[in-house]
Protein backbone atom coordinates (compact mmCIF):
# COMPACT_ATOMS: atom_id res chain seq x y z
CA UNK A 1 0.00 0.00 0.00
CA UNK A 2 0.86 3.36 -0.80
CA UNK A 3 2.52 4.51 2.57
CA UNK A 4 1.92 8.41 1.24
CA UNK A 5 -1.44 8.19 1.29
CA UNK A 6 -3.01 9.72 4.21
CA UNK A 7 -5.03 7.61 6.86
CA UNK A 8 -7.82 9.67 6.60
CA UNK A 9 -9.13 13.02 4.97
CA UNK A 10 -10.87 15.13 7.18
CA UNK A 11 -12.52 18.11 6.41
CA UNK A 12 -13.47 21.07 8.89
CA UNK A 13 -16.52 23.08 7.93
CA UNK A 14 -16.80 26.74 10.01
CA UNK A 15 -19.40 28.23 11.51
CA UNK A 16 -22.00 31.54 10.89
CA UNK A 17 -19.62 34.36 9.92
CA UNK A 18 -16.87 32.62 10.51
CA UNK A 19 -13.95 30.87 7.93
CA UNK A 20 -10.93 28.21 8.31
CA UNK A 21 -9.38 31.32 10.64
CA UNK A 22 -10.69 29.97 14.03
CA UNK A 23 -9.53 26.30 12.76
CA UNK A 24 -6.48 26.96 11.80
CA UNK A 25 -3.67 25.28 13.96
CA UNK A 26 -6.07 22.07 13.97
CA UNK A 27 -3.98 20.32 11.29
CA UNK A 28 -0.91 20.42 13.57
CA UNK A 29 -3.34 19.38 16.43
CA UNK A 30 -4.26 16.27 15.00
CA UNK A 31 -2.52 13.07 13.77
CA UNK A 32 0.40 13.20 11.25
CA UNK A 33 -1.04 10.78 8.96
CA UNK A 34 -4.20 12.51 8.84
CA UNK A 35 -4.63 15.53 5.69
CA UNK A 36 -6.96 18.11 7.68
CA UNK A 37 -8.47 20.26 5.22
CA UNK A 38 -10.37 24.04 6.43
CA UNK A 39 -12.86 24.73 3.75
CA UNK A 40 -14.31 27.90 3.74
CA UNK A 41 -17.94 28.83 1.97
CA UNK A 42 -17.55 31.34 -0.63
CA UNK A 43 -17.63 34.82 0.81
CA UNK A 44 -15.69 33.98 3.92
CA UNK A 45 -11.68 33.55 4.40
CA UNK A 46 -9.78 32.52 1.43
CA UNK A 47 -13.02 32.99 -0.85
CA UNK A 48 -13.75 36.17 0.64
CA UNK A 49 -14.67 37.33 -3.35
CA UNK A 50 -16.82 34.92 -4.09
CA UNK A 51 -20.54 35.30 -4.28
CA UNK A 52 -22.02 34.16 -0.69
CA UNK A 53 -24.39 31.46 -0.79
CA UNK A 54 -27.01 31.55 1.78
CA UNK A 55 -29.17 28.56 1.14
CA UNK A 56 -28.11 25.55 3.29
CA UNK A 57 -28.51 22.88 -0.19
CA UNK A 58 -26.75 25.16 -2.26
CA UNK A 59 -23.75 25.61 0.16
CA UNK A 60 -23.25 21.63 0.16
CA UNK A 61 -23.84 21.40 -2.97
CA UNK A 62 -20.80 23.60 -3.57
CA UNK A 63 -18.72 22.26 -1.06
CA UNK A 64 -19.23 18.71 -2.25
CA UNK A 65 -16.94 19.69 -4.92
CA UNK A 66 -14.35 20.94 -2.71
CA UNK A 67 -14.40 17.35 -0.88
CA UNK A 68 -13.85 15.06 -4.13
CA UNK A 69 -15.75 12.00 -1.96
CA UNK A 70 -14.60 9.43 -5.57
CA UNK A 71 -10.88 10.69 -4.18
CA UNK A 72 -8.90 7.22 -3.10
CA UNK A 73 -9.14 6.76 0.78
CA UNK A 74 -11.17 7.12 3.66
CA UNK A 75 -12.95 10.84 4.49
CA UNK A 76 -14.46 12.53 7.52
CA UNK A 77 -16.25 15.28 8.03
CA UNK A 78 -16.93 17.40 10.97
CA UNK A 79 -18.75 20.55 11.08
CA UNK A 80 -19.61 23.93 13.96
CA UNK A 81 -22.59 25.07 14.46
CA UNK A 82 -23.69 26.16 10.96
CA UNK A 83 -21.17 24.41 9.23
CA UNK A 84 -22.76 21.13 11.17
CA UNK A 85 -26.02 21.70 9.45
CA UNK A 86 -24.04 21.43 6.33
CA UNK A 87 -22.12 18.66 6.93
CA UNK A 88 -25.22 16.91 7.53
CA UNK A 89 -26.68 18.38 4.20
CA UNK A 90 -23.57 17.14 2.56
CA UNK A 91 -24.32 14.01 3.94
CA UNK A 92 -27.27 13.59 2.49
CA UNK A 93 -26.67 13.96 -0.72
CA UNK A 94 -23.83 11.57 -0.76
CA UNK A 95 -26.22 8.95 0.16
CA UNK A 96 -28.72 9.82 -2.30
CA UNK A 97 -26.48 9.95 -5.56
CA UNK A 98 -24.49 6.62 -4.20
CA UNK A 99 -21.37 8.07 -3.48
CA UNK A 100 -18.75 6.95 -1.72
CA UNK A 101 -19.40 8.04 2.34
CA UNK A 102 -17.36 9.29 5.30
CA UNK A 103 -16.32 6.83 7.59
CA UNK A 104 -17.38 9.26 10.23
CA UNK A 105 -19.32 12.75 10.63
CA UNK A 106 -19.08 14.92 13.51
CA UNK A 107 -21.44 17.57 14.35
CA UNK A 108 -20.88 20.52 17.06
CA UNK A 109 -23.36 22.99 18.50
CA UNK A 110 -25.91 22.63 16.28
CA UNK A 111 -29.39 21.35 17.44
CA UNK A 112 -31.16 18.52 15.85
CA UNK A 113 -32.07 18.64 12.86
CA UNK A 114 -35.84 17.87 13.66
CA UNK A 115 -35.31 21.09 16.15
CA UNK A 116 -35.22 23.16 13.02
CA UNK A 117 -36.57 26.50 13.03
CA UNK A 118 -37.30 26.66 17.30
CA UNK A 119 -34.35 28.88 17.50
CA UNK A 120 -33.19 32.65 17.66
CA UNK A 121 -34.30 34.46 14.47
CA UNK A 122 -30.48 36.20 14.24
CA UNK A 123 -30.64 37.35 11.36
CA UNK A 124 -33.63 39.70 11.52
CA UNK A 125 -32.85 41.14 14.69
CA UNK A 126 -31.89 44.75 15.12
CA UNK A 127 -27.91 45.77 15.11
CA UNK A 128 -27.51 46.33 18.67
CA UNK A 129 -29.03 43.19 19.51
CA UNK A 130 -27.41 41.02 17.21
CA UNK A 131 -23.82 42.70 18.22
CA UNK A 132 -25.54 41.81 21.62
CA UNK A 133 -26.15 38.32 21.23
CA UNK A 134 -22.90 37.57 18.95
CA UNK A 135 -20.59 39.00 22.15
CA UNK A 136 -22.50 36.31 24.15
CA UNK A 137 -21.62 33.47 21.21
CA UNK A 138 -18.36 34.26 21.51
CA UNK A 139 -16.14 33.32 17.80
CA UNK A 140 -16.23 37.05 16.77
CA UNK A 141 -13.26 38.89 17.32
CA UNK A 142 -13.63 41.95 19.36
CA UNK A 143 -12.19 44.26 16.40
CA UNK A 144 -15.22 43.38 14.27
CA UNK A 145 -17.39 44.69 17.02
CA UNK A 146 -14.90 47.71 17.79
CA UNK A 147 -14.33 48.30 14.23
CA UNK A 148 -17.28 50.43 12.33
CA UNK A 149 -15.63 49.70 9.08
CA UNK A 150 -14.87 46.03 9.81
CA UNK A 151 -18.36 46.03 11.29
CA UNK A 152 -20.13 46.79 8.24
CA UNK A 153 -18.39 43.98 5.83
CA UNK A 154 -18.84 41.58 8.85
CA UNK A 155 -22.53 42.66 9.27
CA UNK A 156 -23.97 41.62 6.15
CA UNK A 157 -21.82 38.25 6.14
CA UNK A 158 -23.37 37.06 9.17
CA UNK A 159 -26.87 38.06 8.88
CA UNK A 160 -26.60 36.14 5.36
CA UNK A 161 -25.34 32.85 7.53
CA UNK A 162 -27.81 33.37 10.10
CA UNK A 163 -30.23 33.50 7.44
CA UNK A 164 -29.32 30.11 6.23
CA UNK A 165 -29.36 28.67 9.92
CA UNK A 166 -32.82 30.33 10.64
CA UNK A 167 -34.44 29.09 7.54
CA UNK A 168 -33.16 26.05 7.05
CA UNK A 169 -35.55 22.51 7.14
CA UNK A 170 -34.28 19.21 7.10
CA UNK A 171 -36.61 17.19 4.39
CA UNK A 172 -39.01 15.32 6.24
CA UNK A 173 -39.18 11.27 7.09
CA UNK A 174 -35.59 10.87 6.00
CA UNK A 175 -33.93 7.41 7.46
CA UNK A 176 -31.02 7.61 9.43
CA UNK A 177 -27.64 8.11 7.93
CA UNK A 178 -25.39 4.97 7.37
CA UNK A 179 -22.61 6.66 8.76
CA UNK A 180 -21.11 6.93 12.17
CA UNK A 181 -21.82 10.41 13.69
CA UNK A 182 -20.86 12.07 16.99
CA UNK A 183 -22.26 15.14 18.39
CA UNK A 184 -20.41 17.65 20.24
CA UNK A 185 -21.78 20.29 22.74
CA UNK A 186 -20.75 23.04 25.30
CA UNK A 187 -22.36 22.40 28.81
CA UNK A 188 -23.37 25.85 28.61
CA UNK A 189 -24.57 26.72 25.14
CA UNK A 190 -27.99 27.73 25.80
CA UNK A 191 -28.35 28.02 21.81
CA UNK A 192 -27.02 24.15 21.30
CA UNK A 193 -27.58 23.02 24.57
CA UNK A 194 -26.69 19.10 25.44
CA UNK A 195 -30.20 18.43 25.77
CA UNK A 196 -30.86 19.80 22.04
CA UNK A 197 -28.06 18.01 20.82
CA UNK A 198 -29.04 14.55 21.78
CA UNK A 199 -31.61 14.46 19.26
CA UNK A 200 -28.80 13.87 16.85
CA UNK A 201 -28.99 9.73 17.94
CA UNK A 202 -32.11 9.65 15.97
CA UNK A 203 -30.29 10.59 12.48
CA UNK A 204 -27.63 7.77 12.40
CA UNK A 205 -27.18 4.29 12.34
CA UNK A 206 -24.05 3.79 13.71
CA UNK A 207 -24.43 6.83 16.54
CA UNK A 208 -20.95 6.95 18.50
CA UNK A 209 -21.89 9.27 21.61
CA UNK A 210 -22.61 12.87 22.57
CA UNK A 211 -19.63 14.46 23.82
CA UNK A 212 -20.06 17.35 26.32
CA UNK A 213 -17.28 19.62 27.38
CA UNK A 214 -16.83 22.50 29.56
CA UNK A 215 -17.97 25.95 27.94
CA UNK A 216 -20.74 27.54 25.34
CA UNK A 217 -21.10 27.90 22.06
CA UNK A 218 -17.31 27.98 21.34
CA UNK A 219 -16.28 25.55 23.72
CA UNK A 220 -13.01 24.90 22.05
CA UNK A 221 -11.97 28.35 21.45
CA UNK A 222 -9.58 29.11 24.43
CA UNK A 223 -8.32 25.34 24.37
CA UNK A 224 -9.56 23.02 21.39
CA UNK A 225 -6.67 20.27 22.35
CA UNK A 226 -10.08 18.24 24.38
CA UNK A 227 -12.18 18.87 21.66
CA UNK A 228 -9.51 17.18 18.99
CA UNK A 229 -8.52 14.76 21.16
CA UNK A 230 -12.11 13.06 21.32
CA UNK A 231 -12.35 13.70 17.36
CA UNK A 232 -8.94 11.89 16.74
CA UNK A 233 -10.50 8.92 19.25
CA UNK A 234 -14.27 8.60 17.42
CA UNK A 235 -13.01 9.34 14.03
CA UNK A 236 -10.41 6.11 14.44
CA UNK A 237 -13.04 4.22 15.95
CA UNK A 238 -15.15 4.52 13.07
CA UNK A 239 -11.96 3.84 10.58
CA UNK A 240 -11.52 1.01 12.29
CA UNK A 241 -15.04 -0.09 12.58
CA UNK A 242 -15.11 0.33 8.95
CA UNK A 243 -12.20 -2.02 8.38
CA UNK A 244 -10.02 0.40 6.90
CA UNK A 245 -7.06 -0.54 6.51
CA UNK A 246 -4.39 2.16 7.68
CA UNK A 247 -1.14 3.23 5.81
CA UNK A 248 1.84 1.83 7.23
Amino acid sequence: MDSTRPALRLFVLHHAGGSHLLYRHWPAMLPDSWDVRLLDAPGHGLLLDRPQIADAGRLADFLLHRIEPRQEGPYALFGHSMGALVAYEITRRLVDRGLPLPVWLGVSARPAPQLAGQGHGYHELPEAELRSRLRLLGGTPDEVFDDPDLWAVFDPMIRADMRLVDTWRPAPDRAPLPVALSAFAGVEDHAASPRRMAGWEEHSDHFVGLRVFDGGHFYFQRDPAPLLRQIERDATTALDAAGVTRPS
